[in-house]
């Protein structure tokens, strides 16, 4: 896959089937999207394109920083390559890019940049400045500028729309059977390994502590998780703490993973965390004692949750 940081990059080759929007999270529904790209440019022997924007638009219009997407772009990329996608512009959204009208946005990007033959694009797509214009009005500038417009049901866009709407509540309630079912993968981060207050190493569960340098990433609801991470060309089982341990007071806002069955220096390390699933809420325990017994108690819920892990996956194969 091709990646262009701006549309005055690209130069096409063949004739592009483009498509675009945000597509955070790279779900379900928006793998049917692309697959359905992907396999039109190669009938058309073209060549396939989305067009996504960074930051995301509500961030610049709306000045919304509250915003928490599901990928970083680094993420996002990573995952469109996986799909077999030819080529990825990555457009910077800002003020003067969201004032261009409707026409100029077909005329200065889709046909002179990007000569494109089709669109592929849903029936309630709303583009150009203040999102005038919908789906008809780009199907009659198809007929203009000799492209083709190929409209997506109401079915599969309210599938895609339910499917971001309900990744989000679940990850916020730390659903993560229902998060990773929607996402059709399990929901990870990526994160550098950085020096705590080794709390764990003195309770006896060790732990790498992660920080996250894009904020806007969304992370699941405080509390302790099943993850599992490539180290070293190895796959690690773990778990995982989210929140602010509030059974030490004053303890600031930490992501800590407690890899078993591996001991070894993990400071300044970039991991990739995948979440599988949730063991239980964050809580205050009266003192030390209740609190290292409910981690052998998860540690204990942890092993269980691979054994039949691996089970599952040997009797898919």
């Amino acid at each position: 896959m091709r990646t262009f940081s701006s549309i005055n990059e690209f130069h096409a080759e063949k004739k592009v089937v483009a498509t675009l929007g945000t597509f955070d999270g790279v779900h379900k529904g928006h793998q049917k999207i692309i697959h359905r790209l992907v396999e039109a440019a190669k009938k058309d022997n073209g060549e396939s394109l989305v067009l996504t924007f960074f930051p995301h638009p509500r961030m610049v219009l709306k000045q919304d920083n509250s915003i928490r997407l599901l990928n970083t772009l680094e993420e996002k990329k990573l995952l469109l390559e996986g799909l077999g996608l030819d080529n990825l512009v990555v457009q910077k959204f800002d003020y003067e890019f969201s004032q261009l009208t409707a026409e100029e946005f077909v005329e200065q990007v889709l046909v002179n940049k990007f000569n494109i033959s089709k669109i592929i694009i849903g029936y309630d797509h709303r583009f150009g400045k203040n999102r005038t214009a919908d789906i008809n009005d780009l199907k009659l500038f198809g007929e203009k500028y000799g492209f083709e417009v190929e409209e997506i049901s109401a079915e599969e866009i309210d599938h895609v729309s339910v499917s971001s709407t309900k990744i989000r509540h679940a990850l916020e309630i730390g659903d993560m059977a229902m998060a990773n079912e929607f996402l059709d993968y399990e929901y990870f981060f990526s994160g550098v390994v950085v020096h705590g207050k080794k709390l764990g190493r003195k309770l006896g569960f060790p732990t790498a502590n992660i920080e996250i340098d894009e904020d806007y990433k969304l992370i699941p609801q405080n509390g302790v998780y099943v993850v599992e991470s490539e180290i070293n060309g190895e796959r690690v089982k773990g778990m995982m703490s989210v929140g602010v341990n509030p059974t030490f007071e004053g303890h600031p806002y930490t992501i800590e993973v407690n890899y078993l069955d591996w001991d070894g220096d993990l400071y300044d390390k970039i991991l990739k965390v995948r979440i599988l699933d949730r063991i239980r809420d964050e809580l205050k325990f009266n003192n030390l004692d209740e609190l290292i017994a409910k981690l052998h108690n998860d540690e204990q819920v942890t092993r269980e949750f691979f054994e039949k892990y691996v089970e599952k996956s040997t009797s898919t194969n």
